[in-house]
Formats: C-alpha cells, structure tokens, sequence
C-alpha cells in the first residue's frame, strides 16, 4: 500500500466539539475537507448552523448539534444525537471545545472556574467516555484527538482554571491511551501555540507585545494550522503514535 493511502480518511465518521468558530471549526473544516462526515457541537445555535450550511454547500458533510456541553445531560442527549446522524460509526472525536476566563488568583470567581474545568475538562471525559465505548464495538476502532496549550506545560498569566484544566487533558490523554493502546483506539492531544482566534481577542496588547516577538516562526498560528495535524491523527499513517502531547506552535516551545 502506497504510503499515501495511510493520509486517505475519506468516509470517516467524525465529531468535533465547539466547531461554531475558532481551532475547533478549523480543524473540522479539515476533516471535512479530507472527505469525513463531521457532527459539529456547539452551544451557539444560530453561528453552528450557518457555519454547517455554508459547508454544506459545499458538497461537504457537515450537520450541526447544538447543547451545553457543560450540562452532562444534556451533553449524553447531544452524544446520542450525533451518533444518530453518524448511523451509529464513530471514528474520530475531537473533544476540542473550550472557554478562557482571566482574573488574578485572588479575585478568580468560583463559578467560571466550575464552568472553566466543565467544559474544559469535563467534558473531554465525558465524550471521550462515550466514544470509546463506541468504538471498542468496531472493528476499525478509532481516533480520540483531545486539545491541550502551550500551558500544559508552563503557566501562563491570569488563567489559573485554564492553565489547570489544559494540564489535566494532557494527563488525561496519556491515561487513556495506556488503557486503550492494543484494543485499536490511538488517544493523542493536540497542543496549540498562540493562535488569532476569539479566545485570544481580550488579550493585552502588551501582552501580544511581549508573545510576538518570541514565536520562532515569526506569526501568531490561525486555524488553518491546525487542519493537517489533526487529519494526521485522524488517519492509519498515526496508528503507532499514542498518548502523544504534540506542540503545534510555531517553535515557540523550544525556543
């Protein structure tokens, strides 16, 4: 088999978590744009679905479920209703929705902390749950892509609920993986630099100051960096690779 056939996920089955905007719909975008039919979960019901009709337009699969990931009823009803469309296969989830909120330690509210590791952290368990439960059932197995940062390795500033939810994914992925490795499940997490998307918009300037400069690649990432990444992991050309923690950042890491 040509090596390129490894790359080919035409026909996969796929959900990908916050797909409304930002890395999430980016890397949905990817999926669908590789030939998967792609289940986009967001809480924004009117953005998820003109994003999905845009695609579908297209000719691409895209079809948009709207909830509150946060909620685990309702997350289970969104679940459900996604394998629904999906007839039942699941190949790849991308449990990549996520929320940021900045304040000093001291004045941190407690509730967008619960509401920072809900959607975070909890619900890349919960969906991940689910679908290796899924996918367990399947011959072909499958994929799980879960989402880290550049603060699953250091700590940032004035996100200490994202600093810690993003580290705990990272864990969380290497877990899974030891337990799913051999039983034809690949768990791996997907760790963006500084991207130019909506999470980032309240950022200071003099903080953008200070970020910039320090990117090796001499760019803030966009979405469309994180298409081929995420196609990678989705496809047989990763079948070995599992419990990886990969940076897609510009070097920025290393530097």
């Amino acid at each position: 088999m040509s090596v390129l056939k490894s790359f080919d996920i035409t026909g996969k089955h796929a959900i990908v978590t916050g797909g409304a905007q930002g890395l999430s719909r980016g890397m949905a975008e990817g999926l669908l744009e590789a030939g998967c039919k792609v289940v986009l979960m967001d809480v924004q019901k009117e953005k998820l679905e003109a994003v999905c009709a845009e695609y579908r337009q297209k000719g691409l699969e895209a079809y948009p479920v709207t909830g509150n990931l946060a909620d685990r009823a309702d997350l289970n009803r969104m679940f459900d209703e996604a394998l629904e469309i999906l007839d039942g296969r699941l190949d790849v989830l991308v449990p990549a929705a996520g929320i940021q909120r900045r304040h000093l330690p001291e004045e941190f509210p407690v509730e967008e902390w619960d509401l920072v590791q809900a959607i975070n952290l909890n619900h890349v368990w919960f969906m991940s749950q689910r679908a290796v439960k899924v996918m367990l059932g399947q011959p072909t197995g499958g994929k799980i892509i879960t989402i880290g940062s550049m603060v699953s390795w250091f700590g940032g500033t004035t996100v200490p609920a994202y600093t810690a939810a993003k580290g705990a994914v990272t864990q969380l992925t290497k877990s899974l993986a030891v337990d799913c490795a051999g039983r034809n499940i690949n768990i791996n997490c997907l760790c963006p630099g500084y991207m130019d998307t909506e999470m980032n918009a309240n950022m200071t300037a003099a903080r953008k100051a200070e970020i910039t400069p320090r990117i090796p690649a001499g760019r803030w990432g966009t979405p469309d960096d994180m298409k081929g990444p995420v196609v990678f992991l989705a496809s047989s050309a990763s079948d070995y690779l599992n419990g990886a923690v990969i940076p897609v950042d510009g070097a920025y890491l290393v530097k």
